[in-house]
């Protein structure tokens, strides 16, 4: 008994199986071969110069009008505006950036939060995909964290390794 592509072909059922299930599989690995490279890629480095220069340049370009030029955040940024959207938080030491992980604070700057927590957030940050390059969100992300005081950076770097370590 010999296959051939005709005789594949006419059996219409073994063809409409196969075909859409080879797609889905080859998606598959393809999403998570990606989602795997992004995560590796996602490490801040706060101490590269060029990298912070970068970061800078593109924080005062897109960040600084709501995050402030010093980083300060707007006024009562814990507190909701009456059109129901919060103010742009601060992302110096006295906010809460470096309360989470590299991997989350790229993943909301590159998707935006209502994409990473699945539901409604009013907020004005748009999702920067579109915009930056993730080099791009890396560096003005590193250049925000090279702005923390040390202790903090340390307590920021723990935050890390109990992500990496889960």
């Amino acid at each position: 008994m010999s296959l051939n592509f005709k005789s594949f072909i006419k059996d219409k059922s073994l063809f409409v199986i196969l075909v859409p299930s080879l797609i889905l599989i080859l998606g598959i690995v393809v999403y998570f071969a990606e989602e795997k490279v992004a995560e590796a890629a996602i490490t801040l480095n706060p101490y590269n110069k060029e990298t912070i220069s970068l970061g800078k340049s593109l924080y005062v370009q897109n960040c600084a009008s709501c995050h402030g030029v010093k980083l300060e955040g707007q006024k009562n940024w814990m507190s909701r505006l009456p059109d129901g959207l919060m103010p742009a938080p601060p992302h110096d030491e006295t906010g809460h950036t470096w309360h989470h992980s590299d991997k989350y604070l790229f993943m909301i700057t590159k998707y935006g939060i209502e994409n990473i927590i699945g539901q409604k957030y009013p907020n004005n940050m748009p999702a920067y995909k579109d915009i930056l390059s993730d080099k791009e969100i890396i560096s003005v992300l590193s250049y925000i964290k090279s702005t923390w005081p040390n202790k903090v950076k340390k307590i920021h770097d723990q935050i890390n390794d109990r992500e990496k370590s889960k």
